[in-house]
């Protein structure tokens, strides 16, 4: 069984933020609270095992990919390249936020992470409205990549009574913040060509993407 610890994901304490970014620094999974659902997540760090066993935890198809938290609207294009103006006014507008922006992977993200594609490789990018994950993603000194808190095809998780008792068993350590303040996954938007797609409505709706993309 996995340690639990509780924390106030908007205002964490240094020393939780310390131990799990111990864990995900030794190559650890952690589950954790966000802005939106639970998550279940790993260092973005080249060949972390980690990253493998969050597919078997989740029973998720390997040919998927995870997607990144990162700390700054300012890693959009330290992880992106070619980012349009349309998706760093997105970014701005609801950054930190349940908005994941898909767009061209940059050479700072690693083969294994990335999703191959005809154009090139591309990374999911969240900047979460969770000042905890926001602290881990500094103090580990890496992205995390991460994904919903429950087995393949289960629903997500929007407290931390609701993470499946064998996801818990499974992770390293599990921070319990109650429940997630918005209760709803990210909004995810192709950011790769001229104008915004929508690949997944949810948190935020697509009058308020396209609103902040003008």
């Amino acid at each position: 069984m996995g340690a639990v610890l509780s924390v106030d994901q908007m205002s964490p304490s240094e020393e939780v933020v310390a131990r799990a970014a111990e864990v995900a620094r030794a190559g650890g999974v952690l589950v954790l609270p966000t802005d939106s659902v639970y998550g279940i997540c790993c260092a973005a760090t080249p060949g972390n095992p980690a990253h493998g066993r969050i597919f078997d935890i989740k029973r998720r198809d390997r040919a998927q990919t995870l997607p990144w938290f990162v700390a700054d609207e300012r890693d959009l294009d330290t992880y992106g390249q070619d980012v349009p103006d349309w998706a760093r006014r997105l970014a701005a507008a609801h950054w930190p936020g349940a908005l994941t922006l898909v767009v061209r992977a940059s050479e700072k993200v690693p083969a294994e992470y990335a999703q191959a594609g005809a154009d090139g490789p591309t990374i999911a990018l969240r900047c979460p409205g969770s000042a905890l994950d926001r602290a881990l993603v500094r103090a580990v000194g890496a992205p995390l990549a991460q994904t919903s808190a429950n087995t393949h095809g289960a629903p997500a998780a929007t407290s931390g009574h609701g993470v499946e008792p064998a996801i818990v068993a499974a992770a390293d350590l599990t921070l319990d913040g109650g429940a997630a303040p918005v209760g709803v996954a990210s909004t995810i938007v192709d950011a790769t060509g001229p104008e915004p797609r929508i690949l997944r409505l949810g948190a935020l709706a697509e009058d308020e993407v396209l609103l902040a993309a003008r």
